[in-house]
């Protein structure tokens, strides 16, 4: 019977996932805005069994890969130009929306103690930067603004699981401010070192595989690896996990061999939408159960903190954002980091601040020991995520363009500048090999025409105007009719057996890379 259960939930969150991605396309919005309404929707389809995701399962599950995920990824060059911005956000604001936010339900909510309060404001305090980061890179907004939400996001998890863990920890012993200084340390050091030692180990074993399978076997395991047994050992497992992740990632070059990282960046971006996905599935299934009883609270008082919390985190968010320039120019290099942020910046900054997948972990993972209260504590999380992404998200294309801060067509030339400049460089290489008599004359004529003819291709699929004052008209339809005459060719010689399967799908995927609807949409 369990396991007809998990069938059933297995099956809910596809379904949820394919009319995810089916309607955000259609509706141009965030994936994350849409999986949180058919989410929660799906806790109310008829007949679904009851379902309560073990906290320790979300816990150790869900958390590890996601934040190990945003660390890997992160642009180590552009997030220490802006370190100062994303160090008063993701320590100042963290703590400072905390703290607020456990302030307002604790006085809202009587009965709650302080220690639940502090878990339930660590929980909603960190933002997740992926339906806001959607939103900018699709409308073509400096790519400065993108860098600070995503790395404010990488570190706020961080620093809000830590206080969360402090906070569950008291709910059973006490809070003692000195008690938990001490614990603070311990966590917060304990876990840095624990995660640079495991990106060093794991950094070395990467470099000896060769393998792309075995390379994403290795990838998969690290978060864990970096995960449990930090917590085990007392020490923080997410800040052990961000910086190994951030270790290994920005140390790549060299680690990973290019089919490799193929591979591990379409398996990781499907690996964290599901699990995102199931986030979302799994709190609508769970809500259902809590709306029911929502632990001895009034439907009055749970609305009233609804709404009082989420005012308390976008609000505080928008004064700290911009006022804190005071604040900001007291750090060493602050004055300095914010050049170019000007009133306009902050605001959009400010509004970027949406609340997504992380926050419903850490809810869905409190503990038993919260009491009769963590049901309603999840069903808030629940509503200020859902809440900031409807009310804040669609904000972010309008206040764009009114502010003047729309740059579309700054990423493709930079993409064309690079591409063209490597593309180049090998062309003047090859000169230089062949004046060297290192290459004969008729393979480097070969080479040269391979370059030369990927050089044009670049300025056609980019459609960016060059030398020769850019493509010509109707490129992309003559592209696409050319891969479709060579697609429907391959067809033929299959069916008539002149080529094997594996041929057949080697070719389509290099075909795949040529279509320019694959190009349009990839690029979009």
């Amino acid at each position: 019977m369990e396991g007809d259960r998990l069938f059933i939930v297995f099956l809910v969150v596809a379904v949820v996932v394919l009319a995810a991605r089916a309607l955000a396309g259609r509706l141009r919005l965030p994936d994350a805005i849409v999986l949180v309404l058919l989410g929660m929707a799906a806790g109310f389809v008829p007949g679904l069994p009851a379902v309560v995701a073990p906290p320790e399962l979300v816990l150790m599950g869900f958390l590890p890969p996601l934040v190990y995920h945003a660390a890997f990824f992160t642009a180590p060059r552009e997030a220490r130009a802006d370190a100062v911005p994303i160090v008063t956000l993701a320590f100042g604001l963290t703590a400072v929306t905390t703290a607020a936010v456990a302030a307002t339900v604790h006085a809202l909510l009587p009965g709650l103690g302080w220690a639940a309060a502090l878990a339930f404001g660590a929980a909603v305090a960190p933002t997740d930067a992926v339906a806001a980061t959607a939103v900018l890179q699709r409308l073509g907004a400096p790519a400065r603004l993108v860098t600070i939400l995503e790395g404010e996001s990488l570190i706020n998890d961080g620093v809000a699981l830590t206080i969360f863990g402090l906070a569950i920890e008291a709910i059973g012993v006490g809070f003692a401010p000195a008690h938990g200084a001490v614990r603070l340390v311990q966590v917060v050091l304990g876990g840095v070192a624990y995660g640079l030692v495991l990106g060093v180990v794991v950094r070395r074993i990467r470099r000896r595989i060769q393998d792309p399978i075995s390379q994403v076997i290795v990838s998969l395991v690290t978060p864990y690896l970096a995960f449990i047994p930090a917590e085990n050992f007392g020490a923080s497992g997410v800040l052990a996990t961000v910086v190994a992740g951030f270790s290994i990632g920005t140390h790549g070059e060299g680690v990973l061999q290019p089919a490799s990282r193929l591979a591990g960046t379409t398996f990781w971006r499907i690996l964290t939408f599901l699990l995102e996905s199931a986030l979302f599935v799994l709190l609508g299934l769970e809500i259902r159960e809590i709306i029911r009883a929502p632990g001895g609270h009034t439907w009055h008082a749970v609305l009233l903190t609804t709404l009082a919390v989420s005012a308390v985190v976008i609000g505080v968010r928008l004064l700290w954002e911009l006022g804190n320039g005071p604040l900001a120019r007291l750090v060493p290099g602050g004055r300095r980091s914010r050049q170019g942020l000007g009133w306009r910046q902050r605001l959009v900054i400010g509004l970027g601040g949406m609340r997504g997948a992380i926050s419903l972990a850490i809810a869905l993972s409190l503990p038993a020991a919260v009491g009769p209260d963590r049901g309603v504590l999840v069903l808030l999380t629940a509503l200020v995520v859902l809440i900031t992404l409807i009310g804040q998200a669609p904000l972010l294309p309008p206040l764009l363009r009114g502010l003047g801060l729309i740059e579309s067509d700054k990423h493709r030339l930079e993409v064309m500048t690079a591409r063209k400049a490597g593309l180049q460089a090998a062309l003047a290489r090859l000169d230089e090999l062949a004046e060297d008599e290192e290459v004969d004359d008729q393979t480097a004529e070969a080479f040269r025409q391979m370059l030369e003819l990927r050089l044009e291709r670049v300025r056609y699929f980019l459609d960016e105007e060059d030398e020769t004052g850019g493509p010509p008209p109707n490129s992309r339809k003559v592209r696409g009719e050319l891969v479709k005459a060579q697609r429907a060719k391959l067809t033929a010689l299959y069916r008539r057996g002149r080529i094997g399967a594996g041929t057949l799908r080697q070719i389509s995927r290099e075909l795949d890379f040529e279509d320019p609807i694959v190009i349009r949409r990839t690029r979009s």
